[in-house]
């Protein structure tokens, strides 16, 4: 067997037990995830029963809090009030890696200043069939 081979095999073998490890583990965080929940809803609870907002244990203190999230069904709709209200900031600093990439294969001289690229080498590895 040549030293590729038996580093592919391994490669595979590694990635299987760890792909096998993943899912172990997510099962049994989701468990545990779901027995905070019920908690959470039990503490929850308290705080509406009491009028409270929290409170003290021995063990430790619990908070209540409203939390909020925003997000957009139409993103026309989104950009065209962002433009509006000149507010850029409604978005979050990130490049579209996918986008980019297609833009500048149709445009390649329009790079814009600051822009940083990083190309390197990867290996993939595929199971034999």
């Amino acid at each position: 067997m040549s030293d590729a081979s038996k580093l592919v095999q391994a490669y595979i073998n590694i990635r299987d037990a760890k792909s096998t490890k993943q899912k172990e583990l997510e099962e049994e965080i989701n468990k545990l995830d779901e027995q905070m929940a019920l908690i959470e809803q039990e503490l929850l609870e308290i705080c509406k029963a009491t009028g409270q907002d929290g409170g003290k244990t021995q063990f430790g203190s619990f908070t209540r809090s409203v939390k909020t999230r925003y997000w957009t069904s139409d993103w026309d709709s989104m950009y065209r009030f962002i433009k509006e209200h000149d507010a850029p900031e409604l978005l979050e600093r990130r490049v579209s890696q996918t986008t980019f990439k297609e833009f500048l294969k149709d445009n390649p001289d329009k790079l814009p200043e600051g822009m940083n690229v990083e190309s390197k080498y990867a290996i993939m590895v595929r199971r034999a069939k």
